[in-house]
């Protein structure tokens, strides 16, 4: 991984600060966004006094227009930022007849939204170096849609294509686009009220994630999932839903909707 300045977002705890440890500690400098800056402060001047990189720390709210769109101008503008950790996002209780539409809206503008928009603000600057990486932190709900609340996997499964489709046009440019696919993890999107009723074997800490997501980074992955024991799984997945693409397009309906004509 060469030396370069990564934006990291939502990076003021959980997976976000360790990405930020992780990667200084790597050598590479550092722009941390997150809307408590006070947090960030103090994580950057552990990690500068640790490992001697420059960090530079911006309070954004990402769902806030005004603060997304300050953020995408700077990853347009600066030619040093040659990484982006596309992680700050959140999650919802409840299921969606029961949702408040405020929240629902917030959710959107994290996890998709601003997802989208970060990525776009750099990909065509990358793609002119030939050179860079985007990392977007999605979920292995992407893969599981009816086992949680409505909205969230829905979201992450946008982070998931969205991934695939940017690493499909970016990767033969040369830069470096990786979904990552955690499970549980023992972040504060998860109370511990709820962690405590989860089998210790089901949760893995930030930490633990984020080394084994920079792995899958480091030996080209573009998809990673981190507790998945064999990627020859998922990739069975793929090979399954690709063997439909020749027929999900033609110019007849299929025989069982004969009767219905």
């Amino acid at each position: 991984m060469p030396k370069t300045t990564y934006l990291v977002t939502g990076a003021s705890a959980g997976i976000g600060a360790v990405y930020a440890d992780r990667l200084a500690h790597r050598g590479h400098d550092l722009v941390l966004v997150a809307r408590r800056l006070d947090r960030l402060r103090a994580l950057a001047d552990r990690l500068q006094a640790q490992a001697g990189v420059s960090i530079e720390c911006l309070a954004a709210d990402l769902a806030c227009p005004n603060d997304l769109n300050r953020i995408e101008q700077r990853l347009r503008s600066d030619s040093a930022i040659g990484g982006l950790v596309n992680n700050a996002g959140i999650a919802n209780d409840g299921g969606i007849r029961d949702a408040d539409a405020g929240n629902l809206a917030r959710m959107i503008d994290l996890n998709v939204r601003a997802v989208t928009l970060l990525s776009a603000a750099i990909a065509s600057r990358l793609a002119r170096t030939g050179s860079g990486t985007i990392i977007n932190i999605a979920s292995v709900t992407a893969l599981i849609p009816q086992g949680l609340t409505a909205l969230y996997p829905a979201t992450k499964a946008f982070v998931l294509a969205f991934s695939q489709a940017l690493q499909a046009e970016l990767g033969p440019c040369g830069v470096a686009v990786q979904a990552v696919l955690p499970g549980i993890t023992r972040t504060a999107l998860w109370s511990e009220a709820q962690l405590a009723r989860l089998p210790a074997a089901r949760v893995m800490e930030a930490e633990v994630m984020v080394d084994a997501a920079l792995a899958g980074l480091d030996m080209g992955e573009s998809v990673t999932i981190p507790a998945l024991p064999d990627m020859a799984a998922y990739e069975a997945f793929v090979r399954a839903r690709e063997r439909l693409y020749p027929d999900l397009s033609g110019a007849q309906p299929a025989p069982r909707y004969a009767k219905a004509r």
